[in-house]
C-alpha cells in the first residue's frame, strides 16, 4: 500500500487478494476509521464475498525477532512451598548455636533474639481455645554502626526460612506526603513471600534507621517523617488488617490491593541512636556533685558500652513517643566491637572475609595466608575508622587491590603471605614461587 519494501517497512501482514500491508499503514487505517465515525456494520455487509476481515491476533506473531523480548526460562520443577509450622522453628539454644557460626560476639543480643523469635512462633501456633492470648514480642535493637544489627536479622531469617523484608524508616512519611506510606513496609514483605499472603503473615519485618523518625525538637515546622510516622506505625506493630498494594510501593488505581493481617508478623526495629549516649550520660551525671568522694562529671566519657544502661525514659527524651515504645517490649543493645572481636570477625565466621579472599585466589591456584600480626594491624586500622565491621572489608579491599591485579600475570606464584609490615606500609607481602621454598619479597 505504501510502496515500501519489506526491508524498510518491517514485517508485513498478508491479507486475501495478494495485498500486503505494513503495521504503520494498518495503524493509519484504524486511526482514520476511528476519527471518521464509520459504521462498521455497513462496512462488513458491503465486503466482497472472497475477502474476510483481518485476524488481529496474528499481529502478535508479526513482531520482528530482533524486537522480541527474550524471557527467562521458567524453572520446570518449582519446589512446592511446604507449610510452615512450629516444628520448623529450632529451640533457642539451637538457634543461638546456628547464629554463632555466622555472627561473632554479641552474646546477649543473640540470646534475646533466639528466645523472642521462639516465643513469637509459639504464640502464632498456640491454641486459642483456653482463652489465653500471648502478646507479641516485637524487638528494638540499639547498637553502634557496623555492630551487626542488619546481619543478625538477615541470618535469622535465612536460618528459619521465613520471608524477610528489610526496609528503611528514613523513606517513610505521613500519608498524603511524597515518600513511602507506612503500608509499603508490609508490601515489601508480601513481595518477599512471592505474593503469598499466608506465608507473609508468618514473616519478619526489619525496620532499620528507626532512630531517624524521632520527634523534632523544633515544633514550628511540620513533622511529616517523625512523630506522625510513629503514630501511623502503632496499629501496624500491634496487629491489624492492612490494605496493601500487590507488586508496588504506593496505592493507585492501576494496582490491585490485598488485605494482610500484621497480628502474626514479627517486627524488629533497629537503629544506631547516635545522640542517645549524651542523654544517658546526662541522666547518670545527675548524681555527680562537687566535693570530696563525689562522682566526676567525665566518669562515663570513656565507657565503651554506655548504651547498655539505656532506659525507656532515655528513649522518650530522644524523641520516641510512649505508645510506640510500649509496642516494642523487648529492648536490647549490641556491644561496640573490640580489636580482638574484629580479628575474630576476619577469620572465624562461616562467611568470613578472609575465607572469601582465600577462595578467590584459590581459583587462580594461589594460596593466600594472613599472618597474625597482619590481622591485628587490620583490626587496629578498622578501630580508628569508627564504622564497625564495615571498615574491615574496605581496608582489605585496599590492600588486596595490587595483589589481585598482579597475580594473574605470573603463573609461577604459588603462595602469598600478607605480613604486618605490608599493612603498616613498612614492607611488602611475601611471595612464594611454585616448587621453591625461598620467599621472594613482593614489590609494593
Amino acid at each position: 500500500m505504501c510502496r515500501r519494501p519489506e526491508s524498510k517497512a518491517g514485517k508485513m501482514i498478508a491479507i486475501p487478494g495478494n495485498i500486503h500491508i505494513c503495521t504503520d499503514c494498518m495503524q493509519k487505517s484504524f486511526d482514520t476509521m476511528n476519527n471518521n465515525n464509520i459504521n462498521y456494520n455497513d462496512l462488513l455487509s458491503n465486503l466482497p464475498p472472497n475477502v474476510s476481515m483481518i485476524d488481529l491476533s496474528s499481529l502478535q506473531n508479526q513482531i520482528p525477532p530482533k524486537q522480541r523480548v527474550k524471557k527467562k526460562k521458567e524453572e520446570e520443577t518449582q519446589k512446592p512451598q511446604k507449610e510452615f509450622s512450629l516444628k520448623d522453628v529450632p529451640p533457642p539454644h539451637k538457634l543461638k548455636a546456628m547464629l554463632d557460626e555466622f555472627v561473632i560476639g554479641q552474646e546477649k543480643a543473640k540470646k534475646v533474639m533466639s528466645v523472642a523469635v521462639y516465643n513469637h512462633y509459639k504464640r502464632v501456633f498456640s491454641a486459642k481455645e483456653d482463652g489465653i492470648e500471648i502478646e507479641k514480642s516485637n524487638m528494638l535493637m540499639i547498637g553502634p554502626t557496623g555492630s551487626g544489627k542488619t546481619y543478625l536479622v538477615q541470618t535469622l531469617a535465612r536460618l528459619l526460612d521465613v520471608p524477610l523484608a528489610l526496609t528503611d524508616a528514613t523513606s517513610l512519611t505521613e500519608a498524603g506526603y511524597i515518600g513511602d506510606d507506612i503500608e509499603s513496609v508490609v508490601s515489601k514483605l508480601l513481595a518477599a513471600a512471592d505474593n503469598d499472603v499466608e506465608r507473609a503473615e508468618h514473616g519478619i519485618i526489619f525496620i532499620d534507621e528507626i532512630d531517624k523518625i524521632a520527634k523534632k525538637k523544633n515544633t514550628n515546622q511540620r513533622d511529616v517523617s517523625g512523630e506522625a510516622v510513629q503514630q501511623g506505625m502503632l496499629k501496624l506493630l500491634e496487629g491489624s488488617n492492612i490494605e496493601v498494594p500487590v507488586g508496588a510501593n504506593s496505592k493507585n488505581a492501576m494496582v490491585p490491593l490485598t488485605t494482610v493481617n500484621t497480628r502474626n508478623i514479627l517486627f524488629i526495629c533497629g537503629g544506631a541512636f547516635p545522640d542517645l549516649s549524651d542523654i544517658i550520660k546526662e541522666r547518670l551525671n545527675k548524681k555527680s556533685s562537687m566535693g570530696f568522694q563525689a562522682d566526676l562529671k567525665d566518669k562515663f566519657d570513656s565507657e565503651p558500652n554506655l548504651m547498655s544502661k539505656v532506659t525507656m525514659d532515655d528513649l522518650r527524651a530522644f524523641g520516641k513517643i510512649p505508645e510506640f515504645l510500649g509496642r516494642l517490649p523487648i529492648v536490647f543493645t549490641l556491644e561496640a566491637l573490640t580489636e580482638d572481636a574484629m580479628v575474630q570477625i576476619l577469620k572465624e565466621p562461616r562467611n568470613a572475609i578472609l575465607k572469601q579472599y582465600t577462595k578467590l585466589l584459590a581459583m587462580d591456584e594461589v594460596k593466600l595466608t594472613f599472618s597474625e600480626g597482619a590481622l591485628h594491624a587490620i583490626a587496629k586500622l578498622a578501630m580508628e575508622r569508627h564504622t564497625g565491621a564495615r571498615a574491615l572489608r574496605a581496608i582489605i579491599e585496599e590492600f588486596m587491590l595490587d595483589i589481585m591485579f598482579e597475580i594473574p600475570k605470573d603463573d609461577s606464584i604459588g603462595e602469598v603471605i600478607i605480613t604486618k609490615e605490608y599493612i603498616e606500609h613498612t614492607g611488602g607481602p611475601q611471595i612464594m614461587l611454585r616448587g621453591q621454598e625461598v620467599p621472594r619479597l613482593g614489590v609494593q
